[in-house]
């Protein structure tokens, strides 16, 4: 769904007041990593941060947004592996490298209730995001990996009130595709119900079906328990209804801690159950115990994961299949 928190901020559904003309506004981040995985290859299958042993390039993010009147303008590149290849889509096929943009879109906001958005915009589905600014964990979760990264079309969002949203939309008949199929076209279609009962707690039921993308049914919520503690949640099911394909059924849990305005702490735990219809069904439960350690504006994030899986998906050291495997990290991220 996977973008800097403004962009976040400006896709979910919410009551807004008429935006006056503003400055150009530029934000974005930029991070490296190293990891380390204790079968002494890659292994685990999930978004970025892939390199064994290496001190390696996430990306760096640049987004632009711009407001005049009744109308806005996001724009957003990125280049480097995670946000190039490894997560949209390569150019017109005459290359092998991706385009960069990460979200191109303009809103018009008809009432203070009412806007309309077009373009290609980073996926209202999930709870993690592509830019590792927007999230606690550096590495990913199967949610986010197997989930949609980017939906190009049209929206229309309604605020019902200042606790009740509504989105519906049209989009292009496949997830991550900014060239719909000329036959299928604008053949997937989407919505989101937000609901904010109260400043701590806020929850989006997310819903998208198409005959060449499959039927997801997604929700997140959020709750800040307390003043340091939170709680984030992420469930999903996925049916594709192809042979050749896979559906999905999952859930993970987004405990943290602010230790100090400085220093936290968090854990991801996640269930993830793939069923592909051509070879058979499999699960697996994933572990994985962050830091976020924070001065100015750069986090440092030490990470330590462990996947278990039902059958023998991962490999040890010497190669042979095993159930389980772990990995250490650490992350520089640095927004401005």
């Amino acid at each position: 769904m996977k973008k800097v928190i403004f962009i976040l901020a400006l896709a979910l559904t919410g009551s807004m007041t008429f935006a006056q003309d503003t400055p150009l506004e530029i934000s974005g981040s930029a991070d490296v990593y190293y990891k380390y995985d204790f079968s002494k290859m890659a292994n685990i299958p999930t978004s970025f941060a892939t390199d064994q042993n290496s001190v390696s390039l996430g990306m760096i993010d640049v987004a632009l947004k711009k407001t005049t009147g009744k109308t806005s303008f996001v724009g957003e590149v990125s280049f480097g592996p995670r946000g190039q290849y490894q997560s949209i889509p390569n150019g017109d096929g005459t290359d092998v490298n991706s385009f960069h943009i990460q979200n191109l879109y303009a809103t018009y906001k008809a009432t203070d209730k009412l806007s309309f958005t077009a373009g290609y915009m980073g996926t209202f589905i999930g709870y993690e995001v592509i830019s590792p600014l927007a999230n606690f964990h550096y590495s990913t979760s199967y949610l986010f990996t197997n989930g949609p990264f980017q939906n190009a079309g049209v929206k229309v969002n309604y605020a019902i009130s200042d606790k009740v949203g509504i989105m519906v939309g049209a989009f292009n008949d496949t997830w991550n595709n900014y060239k719909a199929n000329s036959i299928k076209g604008l053949s997937t279609i989407g919505a989101q119900l937000s609901f904010a009962p109260t400043e701590k707690v806020s929850a989006y039921l997310n819903f998208m079906d198409g005959s060449e993308s499959g039927t997801i049914v997604d929700l997140t919520a959020t709750f800040q328990l307390t003043e340091k503690f939170k709680l984030g949640l992420n469930a999903a099911d996925f049916q594709h209804g192809n042979a050749l394909s896979y559906d999905y059924t999952g859930v993970a849990l987004y405990p943290s801690i602010a230790v100090t305005d400085k220093f936290g702490l968090g854990l991801r735990a996640e269930y993830f159950d793939f069923k592909n219809l051509y070879v058979g069904d499999s699960s697996v439960t994933a572990f994985t115990l962050s830091a976020n350690l924070k001065s100015g504006g750069l986090t440092v994030i030490p990470e330590f994961r462990l996947d278990s899986g039902k059958d023998k998906m991962f490999v040890d050291s010497d190669l042979a299949p095993t159930k389980s495997a772990s990995q250490v990290s650490v992350a520089l991220v640095y927004g401005f």
